[in-house]
């Protein structure tokens, strides 16, 4: 019995605890070894407060944290209390010929490593953006075609960000960036974290933590980053255009429009159908009329419940060893550049739409092709409402934001066919 006590009092977290800090002491020349997991609990308790008391995102940024709480508490490494082996997913000495080992991951892996199967084959992604298809009105978008123009010029920040990244990597040898890391990186510029998720997973799994962070993290900032960029770019007057009312969208249009969106991208990019795919499907589901069951469990049910899996999964990837390095410092900067760039890029084409209609565009509306919907869409509205409170934006930034979507999920099938091997 005392045995049993002894053994008990062996395997918990205390003890784990007590044995990391005397590892740590004896590596004190190693300053990660020291502060790194407290400092991980610290980042992880900072986001749950930004998710529940500043409601930044909460949806996605509360498993996120959470996760991130879970794989950096003290446990022994060979504990079945582990939820997560990394290594499973990481290590070459851990896969089969640079594959992951399934069976092995099912065999000996705690719960999360097993729900991270779901990101690591590509698999919730592309469920999301179902969901995000079933949740959208497209109308606003075929109503106002040359809208999708806007969502094009704000995926500018991706591909400035690309480059940036590799500069970067080119300068400071501490950092390794190359193509594949760029491309991840650049595209925390549409601001869309599935897709950030399902490039990354591809072209560099090792950056997966620390990319996915901070795309959620900017998506819940954009309404503190984007307005002091659209009054710097944009004068009061151009700010107080009102527009004029979308046309009518028939049904027929809403329902061809999904399918041959799909075929197109389909035969230009062939790696971005997974997610324009998906979610061409959930919008044809929403409009068609004919199965509303469907509809409503993919955005509803099936979205919440591969929310919660992605956010808690993808959390609980970021050790410290993984998490605290200069290239998530790196990741951090070049992300917020790519932001700003993407949101510039939006207006700057609004601006140049507004010039060419005589003032028929308000150049507010360019912001919202970043691919956060409907947040950066309500950012316009606010934006501009406060400069006219007659003026309402909501509709036609919903156009652009929409385009914004497709934008960076066409974007990330480009980064796809040039570099995944």
């Amino acid at each position: 019995m005392l045995d049993s006590f002894v053994s008990f009092l062996g395997n918990t977290g205390i003890a784990a605890l007590i044995t990391s800090m005397k590892d740590a002491i004896a590596n004190a020349d190693n300053i990660l070894a020291v502060i790194g997991t407290p400092l991980m609990l610290i980042i992880a308790c900072v986001l749950l407060y930004l998710a529940i008391v500043k409601k930044f995102e909460p949806l996605l940024l509360l498993p996120i944290a959470f996760g991130m709480l879970l794989t950096n508490l003290p446990m022994f490494k060979d504990s079945s209390a582990i939820l997560m082996h990394t290594d499973f997913f990481t290590n070459p000495d851990y896969m089969i010929n640079g594959h992951i080992d399934i069976q092995r991951v099912l065999a000996e892996g705690g719960l999360l490593d097993i729900l991270y199967l779901g990101v690591k084959l590509g698999i919730y992604p592309p469920l999301i953006f179902l969901g995000i298809g079933c949740m959208t009105d497209f109308g606003p978008l075929i109503a106002n075609p040359k809208s999708i123009l806007l969502g094009a010029a704000a995926q500018f920040g991706v591909f400035i960000t690309f480059l940036g990244a590799l500069v970067l990597g080119a300068c400071i040898p501490s950092i390794n960036f190359g193509v594949n890391e760029a491309a991840s990186i650049g595209i925390i510029g549409g601001a869309d974290g599935p897709t950030a998720i399902y490039v990354t997973k591809t072209l560099a799994p090792a950056l997966l933590p620390a990319i996915a962070i901070a795309a959620y993290s900017y998506m819940a900032l954009i309404p503190v980053i984007q307005p002091p960029i659209m009054k710097a770019l944009t004068t009061k007057k151009e700010r107080q255009i009102v527009m004029e009312q979308l046309r009518p969208v028939s049904k027929t249009e809403k329902i061809v429009f999904p399918i041959i969106v799909t075929i197109v991208v389909a035969l230009i990019i062939p790696d971005a159908v997974a997610l324009v795919g998906m979610l061409m499907l959930g919008n044809l589901a929403k409009e068609c009329g004919v199965v509303d069951r469907l509809s409503k469990t993919a955005q509803n049910g099936l979205m919440n419940v591969i929310t919660i899996f992605l956010g808690l999964t993808v959390g609980a990837t970021a050790t410290a060893e993984a998490f605290l390095t200069t290239e998530t410092l790196g990741i951090v900067v070049l992300g917020l550049i790519a932001f700003c760039f993407s949101t510039a890029g939006g207006l700057l084409l609004g601006k140049l739409m507004c010039k060419l209609t005589g003032g028929k565009v308000n150049p507010l509306i360019g912001s919202a092709g970043v691919s956060a919907v409907p947040m950066a869409a309500r950012v316009s509205q606010t934006v501009g409402q406060k400069e006219n409170p007659s003026n309402f934006l909501l509709m036609h930034a919903m156009g652009p934001n929409v385009a914004g979507v497709i934008g960076s999920a066409v974007a990330a099938g480009v980064f796809l066919s040039m570099f995944a091997k």
